[in-house]
């Protein structure tokens, strides 16, 4: 215990210098979330017009007599209420531990953070006089604070936690206190607690194992083609291009779950593109650079390993953003080599981008450009922590709750494996994609982007499109990605997922987990007015798309095709360099 103890003081007295080295850095007075004007703009509204705090005010004195007089009832053998006076969200998993409803004390604690949770961010949505952008900023924050403070975050005030206390004598704290100094060195005194254990998985063992070989690769990408499981296979090879905010690997995980393994058991060529995490090397690299050296290289690359000129594109998140745009500037070149499109959980209308729109505006851009401008790249670490904060209860106070309070080891869990295993984003491209996208959702409009020489047109993209979305996407939401049934001009699917952005795409037919809506899409008709009429379906989206597909993949089968043994010679095989590169 002594040792264990010395040791960490040593180890937090490193932690605290470096701490200090960087407040010591930092712009004395800055305001890099640009919160300020915001929360002024709220002390204006409420100065002239009080009355939305009043109400919630009012709300919360009466609940709270309601509340009193429950657990008063409670405390004299009475049974808890039926319609208790705050309850939990369906999925919201922070109070299933049954000492939360079964002590009088912890379920009077529980729904009085649940109300005075409610009051305060009604008060705030309720605000009149703001801005869109100030009152999703103040909404989003509230929102923040709210579930920083839920008892369950607090030792004093969490059961389980004080149930573990007493049963292995504090051992748990202390080795809790570990796993903190452990994260906060690990990185750099930023706070951001490890959520899965990562000794469990290894590239190209455990994750990213489908066989394959890297054919191509240049400054930007590898670019795999996956070994055949079939004897025959459908004409046109499936070029894939995911995101390169994360590792290309989220489509090929465990072996059960790996949609490139599916897909070529189903008879497809698959080709991936690796995109490498750029360093400072790199940081001159545009949004223009992607796609040269990403979908339009691979699709030469694909045409000398095949012999194949026509090819199916998949696009991902980001890489469906830059997918489109390349059919676009396809589209006003006559090039025809891409025959079909799917889009998975893709915005290119930025108009309602959910709550990712409260970082992007003129401040906080001038922020970003300054961090970026000192290392030539956005360093991933910001980005994983901008997506947690999206979905904090699940991505940062669980793992709070368990790493510290409990002090246990995560779980080993592919998903949040490589939801840590971020990367970087080069300066030029970052600061161009965020501007021309979120910020003037320039990609929507005719003629807005000029990209490779050509003016951007959506809508003059006629290729047969599969537009997937899922229903509780926070990076992507669901309404937003129906928008570019507005936009292309062919023939359009559009698929409602379950679950979220990851969850609900990577959802394997075997698995059973989701269904999905699908639905004919109408010209001018909103997403509302879509999932209104759509049918609900059991099972993988998977299935659906592969029907959709196998009538677009060119006919005829031909004999399969073995990596390396066409026009391009074998680099090394899958995962590859780049997706290992830190």
């Amino acid at each position: 215990m002594a040792d264990r103890l010395a040791a960490i003081g040593a180890q937090s007295q490193r932690i605290a210098a470096r701490f200090l080295e960087r407040q010591a850095a930092a712009a004395p007075g800055s305001d890099p979330l640009n919160l300020s004007g915001a929360f002024l703009a709220m002390a204006r509204s409420l100065a002239a017009d009080p009355s939305p705090l009043i109400d919630a005010q009012m709300r919360w004195w009466e609940g709270s007599i309601r509340l009193w007089q429950q657990s008063a009832g409670r405390l004299q053998g009475e049974e808890p209420a039926a319609e208790p006076v705050a309850a939990p969200a369906p999925d919201d998993r922070r109070f299933r531990d049954p000492a939360w409803t079964e002590s009088w004390f912890f379920d009077h604690l529980k729904q009085s953070y649940l109300l005075t949770a409610a009051c305060i961010q009604s008060a705030v949505c309720d605000l009149r006089g703001l801005n869109e952008k100030d009152a999703a900023k103040l909404a989003f924050y509230t929102r923040q604070f709210v579930d920083a403070m839920a008892p369950t975050n607090v030792l004093a005030t969490n059961p389980r936690a004080l149930r573990e206390t007493v049963e292995t004598k504090g051992e748990n704290l202390l080795k809790g206190l570990g796993n903190l100094l452990d994260d906060l060195e690990r990185n750099d005194g930023r706070f951001a607690p490890r959520m899965s254990d990562e000794s469990h998985f290894t590239l190209g063992e455990s994750l990213a194992a489908t066989p394959g070989t890297v054919v191509f690769q240049n400054d930007l990408m590898q670019l795999i083609q996956y070994a055949p499981s079939t004897d025959q296979v459908f004409r046109r090879p499936l070029l894939v291009v995911p995101p390169w905010i994360n590792k290309y690997y989220v489509l090929d995980l465990r072996s059960e779950n790996s949609f490139v393994r599916w897909a070529v058991a189903k008879g497809y060529t698959v080709f991936m593109i690796s995109w490498v995490n750029p360093d400072e090397r790199l940081s001159h690299k545009t949004f223009e650079d992607y796609m040269t050296e990403g979908p339009f290289a691979a699709l030469d690359a694909i045409e000398q390993a095949t012999g194949e000129r026509e090819a199916a594109l998949i696009g991902y998140c980001l890489g469906g953003t830059l997918t489109a745009a390349t059919l676009a500037c396809m589209a006003a070149r006559g090039d025809r080599r891409a025959r079909s499109a799917t889009f998975f959980a893709s915005l290119v209308d930025f108009a309602r981008p959910g709550d990712l729109g409260v970082f992007i505006d003129d401040a906080q851009l001038s922020s970003l450009d300054d961090m970026m401008a000192e290392t030539g790249y956005l360093d991933g670490r910001h980005m994983a922590t901008t997506f947690s904060m999206l979905r904090a209860n699940d991505l940062i106070w669980s793992f709070v709750v368990n790493n510290y309070l409990l002090g246990r080891e995560p779980l080993p869990f592919d998903l949040l494996f490589w939801n840590s295993d971020s990367t970087r984003m080069p300066a030029a491209m970052h600061g161009y994609y965020l501007r021309t996208m979120y910020r003037d959702n320039l990609l929507r409009e005719p003629g807005g982007l000029t990209l490779d020489g050509v003016p951007v047109d959506l809508r003059r993209v006629e290729v047969p499109t599969y537009i997937v979305a899922t229903r509780e996407d926070h990076i992507a939401p669901w309404q937003a990605c129906f928008a570019a049934c507005g936009l292309y001009r062919g023939q359009r699917r559009f698929v409602l997922g379950a679950s979220g952005h990851i969850a609900g795409i990577i959802n394997p037919p075997d698995g059973g987990k989701y269904g999905y809506w699908t639905g004919p899409v109408l010209d001018a008709q909103d997403a509302d007015a879509w999932l209104a009429s759509a049918e609900h379906r059991e099972g993988s989206w998977w299935n659906d798309w592969h029907a959709w597909q196998r009538r677009r993949a060119g006919g005829r089968k031909v004999a399969a095709r073995i990596p390396g043994a066409g026009g391009l010679s074998p680099i090394e095989d899958a995962p590859g360099a780049y997706v290992q590169a830190l």
